[in-house]
């Protein structure tokens, strides 16, 4: 990975290098931190943060679940977003706001300072530079994802990722490219680290967020653009094997972006590549950044 020259970290820009935490931090041992994923693309206008605001907001709503008490107020993430950005002179990147408990005391209900940093790289594609075109094989995992009131998959906090790194590891090891795992229920959830979308009929069917996943804003974004375009969107729960049966099926995240699946569990779905609703989805999504989808909802914020 080729990293950036600056990062913006507890209020201030500094050299890439010296965005260091003690190894000793509270978030290093038991999981304590809470992030963003947030892309920036270039558009007509310039370079714009896709839904900056809300993804920051909901940085906040995650901390407030794991009593993490962020010590910049909301308007300061977002101009620390466009800091780092100008600061790297980058126009099409990854941005990562990140807040964490750090050195101070041990023990799982210790008290310590609460850090913050902002990271930008440039990821491109996340699934492969194919992906979004060829789409990818995905397989059912043997990881289930954690059960109702044991750990809250609303938050998007840092200790929650290991369940979907034991997905997305077990998918590579087997030769698949991503994982998608089941609730507790048996029924779906998601993918190791994005929402998933079922097309029958040329509807949409997407599971809810009672089955153990977090509620993505990409996801939000496509409910959206497709109810807004006339498409019927379905939240349900769904079973495995729906999978298997379904017309066409995708996954959706800010780095996985709208990413088609063309197999699950070595079964073809559909015709074995992305479908017209799935194009669809891409071509209003995508749209939203060069002029063809009207940014109707002022999810593109300037830097």
């Amino acid at each position: 990975m080729q990293y950036p020259d600056w990062i913006w970290h507890n209020g201030a820009i500094k050299p890439w290098a010296e965005g260091t935490t003690h190894v000793m931090s509270h978030a290093l041992h038991y999981g304590s931190s809470v992030f963003e994923g947030i892309r920036c693309y270039d558009t007509a206008q310039g370079p714009a943060i896709f839904r900056l605001t809300d993804h920051n907001r909901r940085l906040y709503l995650s901390a407030k679940i794991h009593e993490i008490d962020i010590p910049y107020a909301l308007d300061q993430i977002n101009a620390a977003c466009r800091e780092v950005i100008a600061a790297n002179g980058n126009t099409t990147d990854y941005l990562r706001p990140v807040a964490y408990r750090g050195l101070g005391g041990f023990g799982l209900s210790a008290e310590t300072p609460v850090d913050v940093a902002v990271a930008t790289w440039k990821m491109g594609k996340y699934l492969g530079d194919e992906a979004l075109s060829n789409g990818i094989d995905a397989c059912v995992s043997s990881w289930q994802r954690f059960a109702p009131n044991t750990l809250p998959a609303g938050a998007k906090a840092g200790g929650n990722y290991l369940s979907g790194t034991l997905v997305a590891r077990e998918a590579r090891r087997l030769g698949f490219g991503e994982g998608i795992a089941l609730a507790s229920t048996g029924l779906l959830s998601e993918g190791a680290g994005e929402n998933l979308f079922l097309v029958f009929d040329g509807a949409l069917h997407t599971t809810p967020v009672s089955a153990a996943l977090l509620n993505g804003i990409t996801r939000n974004s496509i409910i959206t653009l497709a109810r807004d375009a006339g498409l019927t969107v379905v939240e349900r729960d769904l079973p495995r094997e729906y999978l298997y049966l379904c017309d066409e099926l995708f996954m959706c995240g800010t780095a996985a972006e709208i990413t088609p699946i063309r197999s699950v569990d070595g079964r073809q779905v559909g015709t074995g590549k992305a479908g017209p609703v799935t194009r669809r989805i891409q071509d209003l999504f995508f749209g939203l950044f060069d002029g063809r989808t009207q940014d109707r909802y002022g999810w593109l914020e300037a830097v």
